[in-house]
């Protein structure tokens, strides 16, 4: 256990650093590596990518609410837009977690590969969408949060991939298209979570220490390490060149996403 619980910390200390530096949530790489590390423990095949993501989910509750505390202090959280959202986000989240629960492992992989390198394609190529229409009503809203939580569920994200470029879209400001977003993500994460905590409750495949598809001690070591680092990476996107940074970590996700489909 000591040496998997390094590996645990210093995943979520390389999450939480890319997470402050780029904003991009940290659910892309937890995911896929603690698949890969579930496996070498032993974690039954089924299961692996279902213990990935609900524990990914859970861990981004706690670098959400750090995220959303400090976008609030600027001012930058569109707070109707994001209690219009709130409602489809949670029922979407719940619906994801009931989906992946009735999927198996290989195409979870498969989704999740495609889901990479579309965002690698996105991160290198600096695509965004151009800002077109006016925000939807409250009906609109609700669905645009339901796809939103489903497939960042699914997926065990934040969903800052999606919801940023819809908010973009319809004409919101990028930095409080962020912002919004980094609120979002927290919903995304306790309704999410919950969903795979009480879809995996009786799998008794699952390892000991695991409460349904969320595992305490890679939970534990991520949420530590990550809330420690994504600080430190949000000082140095001041400093480090913004583009070549998206393009490595693009470069990233590529590999992550290969190995996944390999």
């Amino acid at each position: 256990m000591d040496h998997w619980l390094l590996v645990y910390l210093l995943l979520g200390a390389f999450a939480g650093l890319v997470a402050g530096l780029l904003g991009v949530g940290g659910g892309l790489i937890i995911v896929p590596v603690l698949a890969f590390v579930f496996a070498e423990q032993g974690v039954a095949g089924p299961v692996t990518m279902h213990l990935a993501i609900g524990t990914s989910l859970a861990s981004i509750v706690f670098t959400s609410i750090s995220s959303v505390r400090a976008h609030h202090r600027h001012g930058a959280v569109l707070w109707p837009v994001f209690w219009q959202l709130l409602p489809g986000i949670v029922a979407g989240a719940l619906l994801g977690a009931w989906i992946a629960d009735r999927l198996a492992t290989r195409p979870l992989q498969i989704f999740f590969a495609l889901f990479e390198l579309f965002v690698a394609l996105q991160l290198s190529l600096n695509i965004r969408p151009a800002p077109q229409r006016a925000l939807p009503g409250r009906f609109g809203l609700f669905g645009a949060g339901g796809v939103i939580g489903a497939v960042s569920s699914l997926l065990g994200i934040g969903g800052g991939t999606l919801t940023v470029p819809f908010l973009i879209w319809c004409n919101v400001a990028m930095r409080k298209a962020v912002a919004t977003s980094a609120a979002c993500g927290l919903p995304i994460a306790v309704a999410g979570g919950l969903g795979f905590v009480i879809a995996g409750w009786n799998d008794a495949r699952l390892p000991a220490a695991s409460s349904g598809y969320l595992y305490w001690p890679a939970f534990a070591g991520i949420v530590i390490a990550s809330v420690l680092t994504a600080p430190l990476g949000a000082r140095l996107a001041h400093r480090l060149p913004a583009t070549t940074l998206k393009r490595i970590f693009a470069l990233l996700l590529v590999g992550l996403a290969m190995k996944m489909l390999g």
